[in-house]
């Protein structure tokens, strides 16, 4: 059912114009850490009432959820040699290892100011020099592991 990508020339435009609508319509910063955070701050709280990040965020995990729904299963393929590391039934240490990047990654995250779609995305697109130079360690960052990860593996 939904097999491909969107188009590049369809994603990028349309997250340009929600990037855009985000500014002119709650006058902030497109991106994920927030409504997590918001979630995170209000469902601790026992409260059920999120502003536009949480419901943003909320958003997010069920597309997700209706993609897997739509789709089948969940399918890890596409992408050269990860697709081949990570198939097969056997492979329960990959578990423990996505945790702990999320964990790192959402520690990352706060401590940058923003995930890197608030960053890369809006930060950037307001010149901001410090979302500059952290899409910048974001994707120098991203480039060395996946070049380190492909030697090894």
């Amino acid at each position: 059912m939904l097999k491909e990508q969107i188009a590049w020339y369809i994603a990028g435009p349309t997250l340009g114009v929600c990037v855009v609508a985000c500014r002119i319509l709650f006058n902030a910063r497109l991106g994920i850490t927030g409504g997590y955070s918001e979630l995170v701050g209000k469902l601790g709280r026992g409260s059920f009432s999120f502003d536009w990040r949480g419901w943003f965020a909320l958003g997010v995990a069920m597309s997700g959820a209706l993609y897997l729904l739509l789709n089948g299963a969940a399918r890890f393929e596409g992408y050269g040699w990860m697709t081949r590391t990570f198939e097969g039934t056997g492979q329960l240490w990959i578990v423990p290892l996505l945790v702990g990047s999320g964990v790192l990654i959402g520690y990352g995250a706060k401590l940058a100011g923003g995930c890197t779609s608030g960053n890369g995305l809006s930060g950037t697109s307001s010149l901001s020099p410090a979302s500059l130079a952290a899409t910048c360690t974001f994707f120098g960052t991203a480039i060395g592991v996946a070049t380190l990860l492909e030697v090894i593996i």
